[in-house]
């Protein structure tokens, strides 16, 4: 399966809105369409975030629960990996957390601190810690999002003292103000900083989302579009999700990287092996 491309989708995120693009998906039911209809196109993953009802990003895990009850309900079965950003602070550290509650198969997890635009994104060593922890209670896998080298350093760290354990997926986000620029450069500095046995992903903000997906499936990593990240598919021409990913399938195809399913990408990342500290618990007690 090495050369498996697994295609994660961000339908949604903290900020885009429909007066930018229609086609963004905020309430549950459309962002559950969205991550069903790029499931069929071929992505492996969906990354969501939640709105509330004036259209703010929220933490609701009961939000979180019936986007994945929809997508279930849809016949997907797509990964779904719900979100602890919260809109760079947004929401309060413990809010961030409540989604993990809900055993996702995988969950992003910020690795340290940065400008993020006009604000500043705040992950503190404590409450990176709790949230490691959290996850590992609830069996969920860590996504783990590095903004600049400094925080793969921070994720090194923590995968020294044991807080982030194997299996290890990266998910490189360049482009952001306040992080590294989305060149191949730095995402060359940033691969060569990762652990043996580490996978990781690349996404990119705005034009050069596709460029960055691009080098990152001539290096064997894997790739991360849609909406939350880019709302164009090309200059002028707003996109929808399922565009974005249907596009990188085929430029896939005409590289020889097959893309990976849902279950294949499961066992590249072990996802058919995790389970809750609490689920064990009670199996080691029957």
């Amino acid at each position: 399966m090495n050369d498996r491309l697994i295609i994660s989708v961000a339908t949604t995120g903290s900020w885009p809105t429909k007066a930018q693009n229609p086609h963004l998906p905020t309430t549950e039911d459309e962002i559950a369409a969205a991550a069903v209809a790029c499931g069929n196109a071929g992505a492996a993953i969906v990354h969501i975030h939640v709105r509330d009802d004036a259209g703010r990003v929220c933490c609701d895990p009961v939000r979180y629960a019936r986007v994945r009850s929809a997508v279930e309900a849809g016949g997907s079965d797509v990964i779904v990996n719900m979100s602890t950003g919260g809109g760079a602070g947004l929401v309060t550290d413990a809010q961030r957390m409540e989604p993990v509650t809900l055993s996702p198969e995988i969950a992003s997890f910020d690795c340290g601190s940065l400008n993020f635009g006009d604000g500043v994104f705040i992950n503190s060593p404590a409450f990176l810690t709790e949230l490691a922890t959290t996850m590992r209670a609830f069996g969920v896998l860590p996504e783990i999002e590095c903004f600049e080298p400094g925080h793969v350093w921070n994720a090194l760290r923590m995968i020294d003292d044991g807080s982030l354990q194997p299996p290890h997926w990266f998910q490189f986000v360049l482009g952001v103000r306040g992080g590294s620029p989305a060149t191949v450069k730095q995402l060359l500095n940033m691969v060569d900083m990762l652990p043996p046995g580490a996978l990781w992903s690349v996404c990119a903000i705005g034009r050069a989302q596709l460029p960055i997906n691009l080098a990152a499936m001539a290096l064997g990593g894997h790739i991360r579009t849609g909406l939350e990240d880019n709302l164009y598919y090309r200059k002028g021409e707003l996109a929808s999700n399922e565009q974005l990913v249907a596009r990188l399938v085929r430029i896939a195809a005409e590289i020889g990287r097959p893309v990976a399913t849902p279950a294949e990408t499961r066992e590249m990342l072990g996802l058919n092996q995790r389970g809750s500290e609490e689920s064990h618990r009670k199996v080691g007690s029957a």
